[in-house]
């Protein structure tokens, strides 16, 4: 298995990492209980997960008497984008927009991502059209 491989979420790290970002920071037991109540998953489960998340340098462990405090070391956002370019790397050249334009469709957008997506496609057209306009004056 390659590094990169290794440093990719399972969908059940996910699950965890999920659970870890909307706490903030908290102890073992409080993500075995909400992990518990959501996937049926014994304290050992969980606490493997939390051991594999740290061997990856997603969250830090601080041992506090004998438990330990964990918290996120890598945002929800900075996990998406990981996730997006290892999408867009393996996509076939050209299929980008085609992709994009589906995935707007399947998620539910506040006003304010669709503002932000607004303002990245007309940073996308100004950046086209600055390019087109330097290799026309060559």
């Amino acid at each position: 298995m390659s590094e990169k491989a290794k440093r990719d979420l399972t969908p059940n790290e996910w699950k965890i990492m999920d659970i870890v970002w909307r706490l903030r920071s908290c102890s073992a037991a409080e993500v075995v209980e909400i992990a518990s109540e959501r996937h049926g998953w014994a304290p050992t489960t969980v606490k493997t997960y939390l051991s594999i998340l740290v061997d990856k340098g997603r969250l830090s462990a601080k041992k506090i008497g004998n438990s330990f405090l964990y918290r996120p070391r890598v945002s929800l956002r900075q996990s998406l984008w990981r996730v997006a370019d290892n999408l867009l790397e393996k996509s076939i050249q050209g299929s980008g927009g085609p992709l994009l334009a589906y995935m707007i469709k399947k998620c539910e957008l506040s006003p304010d991502e669709i503002a932000e997506i607004r303002r990245a496609l007309d940073e996308a057209e100004t950046d086209e059209t600055s390019q087109e306009k330097g290799g026309a004056e060559r």
